[in-house]
């Protein structure tokens, strides 16, 4: 069997999307651009879950999306969400990321239709023979109600434009099983699997912690991927609590809200989300502190 290449790989930040009185908060988008660019983050991933794009109306949406592609202006890739439960409407997300020469596009399962293997092939065969661009597809099945089958990613894989997928399912036999069946590289969803996932063969992350600590995740991917299996073992023990800390509560309430306590954004949500409840917030803080990240 023909190695697909793959196309992106390495340390990808999931990125948040901050806020200030109800609108993007462009400056502060800029300055998350900024520490990425400098901390050695491999590809931006803009507009998904942990950018809130399920809140953003479609003139926002694509404005985020075109801001930071205009940003980085080819300094290193940017993937743009553009996942939807309208089929019609995700073909229009991406018919825009390839217009602003995005380098690709994140496309997550149809969520609330709850559609069948056939149908999850239709809707990505359609989108993929439409717009000429790389493709990631996107399993999140906890916020999706619903899961690509192996069996089916292997019939995409065929696709020459889908050239990866985010595996967020947190299963490890999911992604072993993408990998016994097919060449689609795998991308690690789930922080905490990240450096197992890798173990076992996948290319890179696509990561919510990156966008805390950046170079750590970074120096944990290049570690694995080179093989050096002892040092990527130390990064993921000491970045593990902090990958279930960011998940305390529904992604990206902890992540904003611990970015807030570095300064670096307005820790502020969308409806239905909400501030974190303190506790939960005082839990966050302390492993922050233990990694070095706030004082």
């Amino acid at each position: 069997m023909k190695k697909k290449r793959s196309v992106f790989e390495g340390s990808m930040v999931a990125l948040v999307t901050p806020f200030r009185n109800g609108k993007v908060d462009e400056k502060a988008l800029k300055g998350l651009l900024d520490f990425h660019l400098k901390e050695g983050t491999d590809v931006i991933v803009p507009c998904g879950t942990t950018g809130e794009s399920a809140t953003m109306s479609h003139i926002e949406h694509r404005a985020a999306m075109s801001f930071v592609v205009e940003y980085i202006h080819h300094r290193i890739p940017v993937i743009c969400g553009c996942g939807s439960n309208n089929t019609t409407e995700a073909l229009g997300l991406i018919q825009h990321a390839k217009r602003i020469n995005a380098d690709g596009v994140l496309v997550v399962t149809p969520y609330y239709n709850k559609p069948t293997q056939e149908g999850l092939f239709r809707h990505y065969q359609y989108l993929a023979r439409r717009v000429d661009i790389p493709i990631v597809l996107y399993n999140v099945p906890g916020r999706t109600g619903v899961s690509i089958a192996p069996e089916t990613v292997a019939r995409l894989s065929k696709i020459d434009t889908i050239v990866a997928i985010k595996e967020a399912s947190g299963s490890m036999d999911q992604a072993d099983q993408i990998m016994q069946l097919c060449d689609l590289p795998v991308l690690s969803g789930e922080d905490s699997l990240n450096f197992p996932l890798i173990a076992i063969g996948a290319r890179g992350v696509i990561s919510v912690v990156a966008n805390i600590a950046p170079r750590l995740v970074k120096n944990l991917v290049t570690a694995a991927l080179n093989g050096n299996m002892e040092e990527a073992r130390s990064i993921h023990k000491m970045l593990y609590p902090v990958s279930k800390a960011v998940f305390m509560e529904t992604n990206p309430i902890p992540v904003k809200t611990a970015l807030g306590m570095m300064g670096k954004i307005k820790p502020e949500f969308r409806m239905p989300l909400c501030a974190m409840r303190p506790e939960n917030a005082k839990k966050l803080a302390e492993v922050l502190k233990k990694l070095g990240v706030v004082k």
